[in-house]
């Protein structure tokens, strides 16, 4: 069953909604986790208010558009709302999955030479993670929707509400940022 199905489904049967939170659980939980530095535990309390407010508003969700933008946009809205509700200020985000890491590397040294034989370097990971939690959030947020969660330009203008063009921008003027931090920090 698709996730149309399950919503139209939802209005005669509300126990299908877990099918909505098998599907998305571990894919917003990560996604918070990529973008904040707050605990598991915090973590997976807002993950808890996503879902609340997705299945007290699942009717208004528009099916001219794809159903993972609108739960990504309501992750980034609560995520958000907490960071201003708690004055939070970026420590530290955990980039430990190899796979992402890497992903986010090849993606910031592409016209570097060899960003595979750069990316077995530990001093140069280790570098990297510290550079990355540097970034504001929004380009966090970015990097993670982009290059770990592989969304397209228009997949990500839909969740943070704005336009594609700006999401090329931040996505460009990201890298050149990183890179910066990557150099200011001798990470090569």
């Amino acid at each position: 069953m698709n996730e149309i199905e399950i919503i139209k489904k939802l209005s005669t049967d509300k126990e299908v909604f877990s099918m909505i939170i098998d599907m998305y659980e571990n894919k917003l939980l990560k996604y918070i986790l990529k973008i904040t530095d707050i605990s598991l535990e915090e973590a997976e309390n807002l993950l808890q208010e996503v879902f609340l407010k997705v299945y007290l508003n699942i009717f208004d969700y528009d099916e001219k558009f794809p159903f993972s933008s609108w739960i990504y946009r309501i992750t980034h809205n609560v995520t958000i709302d907490y960071y201003r509700k708690y004055d939070k200020k970026s420590k530290k985000v955990d980039y430990g999955d190899d796979d992402d890491l890497k992903n986010i590397i090849e993606n910031i040294v592409d016209e570097w030479n060899n960003p595979s034989e750069i990316f077995a370097k530990k001093e140069l990971k280790t570098c990297v993670k510290k550079s990355i939690s540097s970034l504001h959030i929004q380009f966090r947020e970015i990097l993670v929707l982009k290059f770990i969660e592989w969304k397209d330009y228009n997949e990500i203008s839909d969740i943070l509400m704005i336009p594609v063009w700006t999401v090329w921008t931040l996505i460009n003027r990201w890298k050149k940022q990183l890179k910066e931090i990557i150099i200011k920090n001798k990470c090569i």
